[in-house]
């Protein structure tokens, strides 16, 4: 009979992240993204709080919440941003993915208005399942230079209502400035 690890899923404030754990992090999320990230998205990363689930001592999956602020109807919403999720591909199908969104989605309903995150096209059907909302108005960022349109995250943003629900007729949803990827 083969021994399997204990599963267990932690939450911590990057603060609170020793540079072991922060080492595991970053090298999951290189690992899981194949070389699709940079070092902007493992920035914008930090500063909020990161839910990891551990089988025995490795570390297997990543995600983390982060304060925005999003722009919508005449409002600057204090937005929980999720960033980073990403589970070992042999590690898949375990329900990881969803014990991390469940372990951010209590912070989000708890401490912001609203949830917000860009996704790819292979989990959007994961984070449709859980209650994100493809937001289906237009997306725009506040840069140095003043409001910018950005098709490109357009059908990639999702929301998750807390506090507030916005409606894409109220107009564009507009994200704060950060370099690299803004959505």
């Amino acid at each position: 009979m083969t021994e399997h690890p204990a599963v267990r899923l932690t939450t911590a404030h990057s603060a609170d992240l020793g540079t072991a754990e922060r080492t595991a992090a970053r090298a999951l999320l290189y690992d899981v993204f194949e070389g699709d990230i940079d070092e902007h998205d493992w920035e914008h990363c930090l500063g909020g709080v990161h839910a990891m689930v551990w089988e025995g001592p490795e570390l297997v999956g990543h995600a983390s919440v982060v304060q925005r602020r999003l722009l919508h109807a005449g409002r600057a919403l204090r937005t929980g941003y999720v960033e980073g999720v990403g589970v070992r591909a042999d590690r898949r199908g375990r329900g990881h993915g969803a014990a991390l969104m469940a372990a951010l989605e209590r912070f989000v309903r708890g401490a912001y208005e609203l949830g917000a995150l860009g996704s790819t096209d292979e989990a959007a059907g994961f984070y449709a399942a859980r209650g994100w909302r493809l937001w289906s108005g237009a997306t725009e960022a506040l840069t140095p230079g003043g409001v910018v349109r950005t098709k490109d995250a357009d059908g990639c943003v999702y929301v998750l209502p807390a506090a507030v629900t916005p409606d894409p007729a109220g107009g564009p949803l507009v994200c704060d400035w950060r370099d690299g990827d803004v959505w």
